[in-house]
């Protein structure tokens, strides 16, 4: 009579505690999984997406040769290639004149640079432009500097945007050869005006045309390297008495909140049976 509640109430506890070591090790476990995702810089890739410079290269690619031909033919693709480095340096003064060094190394210009921070509190962010031939190299030399914290490299087609480009001027050339050609015909001085300002629009539209035409032109050919750099102290590892200390508080609360909830829960079970219990009776 005394022995199987005994036993019950083992088994109730022992559940209860099973549940908050349960509890207790996965959150150490997230502790230790959450930290090593969230070390480094958030400020890598794109970090220059509001920078109007953009940098074009060409190649050549095979295309399928017309009929009668026994070599494949050969068409230029304009592409855009930028690689995004992002890393972190405990001497950041050095580290800065050996990527300045790199930069003259591979024959690089600096498109956009952008320094903040007080000492200790750094960082720097450089938009280079590099040789096509010579961006690979580039590249892999820019993550020696510092300890790199995130690399990537996006290639993106813009062969199709060439030729719209073209065929938009070649279309406000003609239609300013027009607009030109009515100039020696009569009429009012409204119209000579609206003409003149009519012209005047076209040319600005071509000017800005051919400084867009301009990035793909062969001299101005590079690819980019988007180079982020800030200045931290060599990053030390969590002591392992915090992150049970952070586990334990955490899963005394959560475990609190949910033998609660299962209080709750079965105390509304229980109501609901005795009221069912009391309808059937009535009934």
């Amino acid at each position: 009579m005394i022995v199987l509640p005994t036993l019950k109430y083992k088994r109730i506890f022992s559940t209860l505690l099973l549940v908050f070591v349960v509890m207790f090790l996965l959150r150490l476990l997230y502790g230790y999984t959450r930290t090593g995702s969230d070390n480094g810089d958030n400020s890598g890739g794109g970090f220059l997406e509001s920078i109007q410079r953009k940098n074009y290269a060409s190649e050549k690619v095979k295309m399928a040769s017309p009929k009668g031909e026994a070599m494949p033919a050969m068409a230029a693709q304009k592409y855009e290639k930028v690689a995004y480095v992002s890393s972190r340096s405990t001497s950041f003064t050095e580290d800065e004149q050996r990527l300045h060094a790199t930069i003259r190394q591979f024959n690089a210009i600096i498109q956009y640079q952008q320094e903040s921070g007080n000492k200790g509190n750094r960082d720097v962010k450089l938009l280079i432009g590099v040789a096509p031939e010579k961006f690979d190299s580039a590249y892999y030399a820019v993550q020696k500097i510092g300890s790199i914290k995130s690399t990537s490299i996006t290639k993106a087609d813009k062969t199709n945007e060439y030729r719209k480009l073209n065929a938009a001027r070649v279309s406000m050339e003609k239609n300013l050869a027009s607009l030109n050609a009515l100039t020696s015909q009569s009429g009012t001085i409204e119209e000579r005006i609206r003409l003149h300002e009519k012209i005047a629009e076209v040319e600005s539209q071509l000017q800005e045309l051919g400084v867009e035409l301009g990035n793909f032109d062969e001299e101005n050919e590079f690819c980019t390297i988007q180079f982020s750099m800030y200045e931290g102290a060599a990053q030390r590892g969590i002591p392992f008495y915090s992150r049970v200390k952070t586990a334990l508080e955490w899963t005394v609360k959560y475990y609190l909140m949910l033998t609660a909830g299962v209080c709750l829960a079965a105390l509304g079970a229980w109501l609901m049976l005795k009221i069912l219990s009391v309808v059937k009776l009535n009934n």
